[in-house]
């Protein structure tokens, strides 16, 4: 009973304290759009919105290993297992410069689709394949400019845990672009907070584990599907062995 009540008054903070936060975004994006091109200063207060609710949160507890990996003043496709929404969160957490991939129904949601539009995040419409060669060019063009690219490319949320084979845009990006991949591997996220569910019901450790950067020279003689599995197989061992290490749950 206690978990139900808390998640009510946790929920209700999380919609209540969009209003505010998003008013802050909006008014730095006027300020800082005229020269900060890549919109960093607007990303990092994203980072700052998505952390502020694990913080928050006493039933949730964050374990952040290997983020000496990630240079910062690098480009990368990072890549990451997708378990649960709240992988959106902890992904922010990692305070890096990136552009989510995200479906374009996500732009419909109050505040985080104005959001994701005002990062000039990267949409893309899942049944369409001209959308899927509109999002490859945006994904470029980022790159390009200086940001890396942030994509689940299970394309959707495992139910159990295990990791789904991996659709092969991310890994068509890097091979094109010459661009370094970045895996990421999230574990807790499902028991956190589950697909089908909005209740918390018990303290959770989540865990994220950064990999080593997959030099572009590795891979220039692969094919994109060659890629896909090679970073499957990365991912997967990974996986078990933080389960391994830890239950997933914190101490009371």
């Amino acid at each position: 009973m206690g978990y139900f009540i808390f998640s009510i008054f946790f929920w209700v903070f999380v919609v209540a304290s969009c209003f505010v936060i998003f008013a802050g975004a909006l008014l730095l994006w006027l300020v800082t759009f005229p020269f900060d091109k890549r919109l960093w200063l607007q990303h990092r207060y994203s980072c700052f919105w998505g952390s502020v609710y694990i913080w928050l949160n006493p039933f949730w507890k964050l374990k952040i290993e290997g983020k000496e990996k990630i240079d910062q003043s690098k480009v990368y496709v990072a890549v990451s297992n997708h378990q649960s929404m709240l992988d959106i969160l902890v992904i922010h957490s990692l305070f890096f410069h990136f552009k989510w991939v995200s479906k374009k129904e996500n732009l419909y949601i109050p505040f985080v689709g104005w959001n994701m539009m005002l990062n000039r995040y990267v949409v893309i419409d899942r049944a369409s394949r001209k959308s899927f060669l509109k999002m490859m060019r945006d994904c470029r063009r980022h790159i390009k400019q200086g940001s890396s690219i942030m994509i689940f490319p299970e394309g959707t949320r495992s139910t159990d845990g295990k990791i789904k084979n991996l659709k092969d845009g991310a890994f068509r990006l890097a091979l094109q672009t010459k661009t370094p991949v970045l895996p990421i591997v999230l574990d807790g996220t499902g028991e956190a907070l589950p697909k089908k569910g909005w209740v918390i019901r018990k303290r959770t450790t989540i865990r994220v584990r950064i990999l080593d950067p997959i030099n572009p020279l590795e891979f220039e003689d692969s094919d994109s599907r060659e890629l896909s599995n090679r970073v499957r197989s990365i991912l997967i061992p990974a996986l078990d062995e933080m389960r391994h290490e830890s239950p997933g749950e914190a101490n009371p």
